[in-house]
Formats: C-alpha cells, structure tokens, sequence
C-alpha cells in the first residue's frame, strides 16, 4: 500500500482564505484543494443553495424535450416511462413518472427484464410501447448509443425523448430529443450529472411551465441523492446542491420506500455513505434478483404499510444476493489460481451459470484481492455478458474500445463498463484485454494507494475543527472525507485485536511527550498488532469520525492503515 500526499497549496491563497474565513490553516488548506480559495466560494460550498441550480433550458434539447411532452398530455397520448435496472435507472423512472402523474394520468413504467432483454433499450420494451399504444417514450439513465432501437421504434410511429449521462458514440440516436451533458454539442455548464439527475433538470424544466419553483420540487431529491451516491458520480457542483438537499428530505420527510428501508436498517440519520451502502444495494437487488420493476413499486407506493411489506421482500433479495456474490467471488478467486494468473495484469474469469445480477459486485470482489483491472463473464442468452471494473487511473473504457473486434455490444464509464460478446470470441478477447492493459498501464495504477490530503499534529484536532470538517460533506467522488497523516506515535500499550475473527485493531495513541490518549480503530488491521508493540515510533493515515456509545459521543480515529516512522 503506498501513500500518496497531496501537493501543498499555494501558502498565499490559504493565509488569505484562513484569515477571511477564522480558521485554522489545515482547514483553510482542505478547502482550496477542493477548488475554493475565496470567501464567496466558501459561502456556496457551506450553505448549498437551490438558487444556484442551472437554468435546465441550458441543455440541449431541453426545449425540444419539454414541447413533446406537452404536446403528448394536450393530446392525451400515452407515455411510457423507461430506464435500465440499476440504481439510477429505477429512481429516475421513479422520479420522472411520480412527476407526471401529477400532472396527467396516461403515464405507465417500464424496467427491462435484466435477464432476458439486457441493458438499455430493448426491442422488447418498443414493442409493448406499441402493443399497448403509447406513442413517447422517455428514456432515462440510457439510450445514448440506442440508434438502432429508436430507428425500430421511429419505424413503428414511436417517438423517444432519451435523457442521459453516458459516453456517446460518434453517432447520436434521432430522437425527439437527447439529453445528455456529455455531447460534445452540449453547452450545458455541469457535465457529471447521473441519469436521475438528468431527470430532475427535465422535471425542474417542465415545472417551470407550470409556474411551480423549485421548492415544488424538493420532495423529489431524495430519489436524486440516492442516485448520486450509488452511481459514484463526482459530488461537486449541482451535484452537491442536490445531495445536499436530497439527505435533508430523505432524513426529515422521505417517501414510504425509503422510509421502509430505514425502518429495516433501524438507523435514525443517514449519509451519502449510508446510501451507497445500506440504501442502494436494497434498491439494486430487487432487479438483481426479481425485477426491477419491484423497485419502482417500493419507490412510488404512496401507503406505508405496503411499502413495509415491498421492503420486506426486498430485504430478503438482499440476503440472497450478499450469499450469491460470496460464493460467486470463492469460485472466480480459485479460476484465477487454477488457471495461474495471479501474475497478470488483468483479471478475466467466467463460468456460464454465475449470476448475472451480482458479476458487478464480484469484480469489485475481486479488485480486493488482485488489484488490477477486471471482468467477471457468465452467460446471457446466446452471448456472454460481464462486468468491467477498474483501478484508480486506468480507462477501463478505452481499454475495451481496444478490443472492439471481439465485442458485440459496450458501454459505461472510465471505472465501469459493462459488455457482451459471443462465446467463440472470449479467448481471444481475454488475451487482447491482457495485451491492451499490459501496454498502457502505468506501475502506479498497479498498486493501490491512500490519498492523504495533508499532514496534522494530532492537538490541532478539537470537536470545533471536527464540526467543521463535518460541514464538508456530503463526501464523495472529488470532495472525499479528509485523510490525515500523523507521524511520530505511540500505543499506550493497550493496543490489542479486536471481533469475532480478531481482525480488527484498537488502539490508544499518543503523540510526542504529550500524555493526552486518542482512541482509534484500525478495520482489518489486526496484522499490524506486532507494529505498534515494538518501541519505535509509528505513523497513521486515517480519518475523524464519531462513535457512539452508552449515549457517550467521542471523536474516533479511524485508520486506513500503519505505517514505520
């Protein structure tokens, strides 16, 4: 494990945000590598604000999109609401037809069966459309390199409105209307929105039309901020904004669904984390195990009581999906040692009667283990269909548009993508994905590191430096929780391993000739026990929290890892 100190910001620009700001110039220093260096921004960044959402007719196709949708409620057309059945897609769908139903009753949902119709679009879907007459399509969390499923559905008298946030090709479907920042003719001025995102700007866009404000709206960011956790997009921005607001209503107002979650979980403030963690994986393996369709309900059902039930169910999806990736991960991890590619560059396993819903959850497995990047492969259909995930700094997307002349079908993003390809075509696949990594990874995407953002005498800690660390949050992609270094400790000789399998290590730490004790854990970092027992001097990477105990709280450290001075 290597750490990796963040360069040192420019001394004049944190001297004057200190001073501006009253703060110490560690937090002053945290701050400006997060790209704020003046009051103003500080003040944004601190007190989010919806005022400063953008203008959604910013984005291209906005218009287009809005007037089609209106056209289709003035001429009582049916709409069918699609998306994929992930995360994003089942709270997009859910957000985007909750909306409309306010304003117009023809509205209906659809999630495509993940085994039997895949990713995206499907031909499928366009044909209920048709069998069941509905003449607009709103696409959500996909459908930018659908050019051939909206040429069917044109064909058939269908039009399609297709909001999302993925690459495009070279080559964008024809549709009534795309929305998605990342088109090159996009001026939009945020690009990192997910596919829920992209659904509340068209929302926030018909609203407009409705004389409503964006406090109308609010209700509607708890499916948002879901989405920008478990979707892993960058929480900077508008993005900020929406998670910000989205935590307060999902902890002070949620809908029945997730407010049944919680119920489940028993936790009484959640946060980004707790959505990546608890609230997502309940979401993901409705679809991963049953049908995403089971999600949406669970989203949009207005009585608690059923919701209850919906989460119950849902609940037990999970369980089963926690024992399938377990399993699942024992098998790739013996593939891997049985074919002897513990040395590679890359991982690549299948095995045709792996589940489909957990592959994703078992490459991130597998990264644990073999840090590089990986594909977990099982059967779907006549094709096989993986998982690609990645490493930090390695385009896994690039990677695979290397390997196009084995691939049928790819998409996703720098650290996740998804493919199919024919079985005939794996082995040579395989080997091209081991050539291509091989070629153009760097040695430091080989190992994995900590990003320490700086260093810190452990007495600058007070809860008043604490309450203001907190306030950077929500945590995420570009704006993640502090990760300190202190050098030069010691225990206080009541370090010892603690849990059930004696795994984790526990700690009292004391800095320099100051006798003053910090509490620390160290999650599954039990090995490190003979480090600490010697008497030379260690250092830590790790970060602040919180533990609660006895309806005692204390400021905790929690270790990512130790260190020899």
């Amino acid at each position: 494990m290597q750490w990796k100190l963040k360069p040192v910001s420019n001394p004049q620009t944190v001297n004057k945000l200190s001073k501006a700001l009253q703060v110490n110039t560690t937090l002053a220093n945290l701050l400006v590598q997060r790209g704020i260096e003046t009051y103003d921004e500080a003040k944004d960044f601190f007190r989010p604000n919806l005022a400063n959402l953008h203008n959604p007719f910013a984005m291209k196709d906005m218009d287009l999109a809005v007037q089609r949708i209106e056209r289709a409620i003035n001429n009582g057309e049916n709409i069918l609401i699609y998306g994929d059945y992930d995360v994003d897609g089942t709270t997009s769908v859910s957000l985007v037809s909750s909306y409309l139903k306010t304003l117009y009753s023809n509205v209906a949902t659809y999630i495509p069966d993940r085994y039997k119709e895949g990713y995206g679009i499907s031909f499928k879907g366009i044909d209920f459309a048709e069998d069941n007459d509905f003449t607009l399509i709103i696409a959500l969390d996909c459908g930018i390199k659908a050019l051939d499923k909206v040429a069917y559905a044109t064909k058939k008298g269908i039009d399609f409105i297709i909001c999302d946030h993925h690459r495009p090709g070279n080559e964008i479907p024809k549709a009534v209307a795309v929305l998605d920042p990342k088109r090159t003719d996009c001026e939009y001025p945020y690009k990192e929105l997910c596919g829920c995102g992209i659904g509340f700007k068209l929302i926030q866009a018909l609203a407009s039309n409705q004389n409503q404000t964006i406090n109308d709206l609010v209700e509607y960011l708890d499916l948002v901020a879901i989405a920008i956790g478990a979707d892993i997009v960058p929480i900077t921005g508008e993005n900020r904004i929406l998670a910000y607001f989205g935590l307060q209503v999902i902890n002070q107002s949620p809908r029945n669904g997730i407010k049944a979650m919680i119920h489940q979980v028993k936790k009484k403030e959640l946060t980004i984390t707790d959505l990546v963690f608890i609230i997502a994986p309940r979401i993901n393996a409705a679809g991963r195990i049953k049908h995403g369709n089971y999600a949406v309900e669970l989203l949009t059902e207005l009585d608690f009581e059923t919701a209850v039930d919906f989460a119950g169910s849902i609940e037990q999806y999970n369980i089963d999906r926690k024992q399938l990736d377990k399993s699942i991960t024992i098998e790739a991890l013996q593939q891997i040692e049985t074919n002897k590619e513990e040395n590679n560059y890359t991982s690549v396993v299948y095995d045709e009667n792996w589940h489909k819903g957990v592959i994703g959850i078992v490459a991130s497995r597998l990264i644990e283990t073999f840090y590089r990047p990986t594909l977990v492969f099982t059967k779907s259909g006549d094709e096989l269909a993986a998982s690609a995930r990645s490493v930090k700094g390695f385009d896994v997307y690039n990677a695979l548009e290397q390997c196009v002349e084995f691939i049928e079908q790819f998409g996703g993003h720098k650290y996740a993508a998804g493919l199919t390809l024919k079985e005939e075509n794996y082995a040579d696949f395989k080997a091209k994905f081991e050539e291509v990594v091989k070629n153009t990874i760097s040695e430091e995407s080989r190992t994995p590191e900590i990003s320490i953002d700086t260093e810190i005498s452990l007495s600058e800690i007070t809860p008043k430096f604490y309450r203001i660390i907190k306030q950077l949050a929500p945590f995420g992609p570009q704006n993640m929780k502090p990760v300190f270094m202190a050098t030069g400790l010691r225990d206080n000789g009541f370090g010892k391993v603690v849990g059930e399998d004696k795994t984790h290590l526990k700690l009292n730490i004391i800095e320099g000739v100051n006798q003053k004790t910090y509490n620390a854990i160290g999650f599954n970092l039990g090995n490190k026990l003979p480090l600490i027992q010697q008497k030379n001097t260690f250092k830590i990477a790790f970060c602040i929290d919180e533990n609660h105990w006895n309806g005692y709280t204390s400021l905790q450290f929690v270790l990512k890892d130790i260190q020899k001075d």
